[in-house]
């Protein structure tokens, strides 16, 4: 019994460990499908729009960004985008940020996990 649950655990850890990578290349995918709802008000590059360019946004502080037009509270939150803030404040940005620019949120968690492995992507 022992030697069967053992083959079983190793199988599922392979099986695991196979599927990962292309389980992250998914969510590049679909991230970057996701994020078009993003991209009237950001871009992916450094090109501000309504709100600033998202290239490289992953491990930069926030309100950081030269020539954009932030809130007072966005400049002084001290907030470094990394995925937990990012999930958060996608989720509810006001929540977050009280008086933030950025209304729209992404209610959907598996948008926000995609749209945060295509951000990672482009800041890589």
């Amino acid at each position: 019994m022992t030697k069967i649950l053992a083959s079983v655990v190793i199988s599922t850890l392979i099986l695991v460990s196979a599927t990962a990578p292309a389980a992250a290349e998914g969510g590049v995918a679909l991230g970057q499908k996701a994020f078009q709802r993003c991209s009237a008000c950001h871009s992916t590059t450094d090109q501000k729009k309504a709100g600033p360019g998202l290239g490289g946004v992953v491990g930069r502080a926030a309100g950081s960004v030269e020539g954009v037009r932030y809130s007072a509270a966005m400049k002084a939150s001290g907030l470094v985008w990394d995925e937990a803030t990012l999930d958060r404040f996608l989720a509810a940005p006001r929540e977050v940020v009280p008086t933030t620019t950025m209304t729209v949120g992404v209610p959907k968690s598996e948008d926000r996990l995609n749209i945060i492995a295509y951000l990672k992507s482009l800041s890589e």
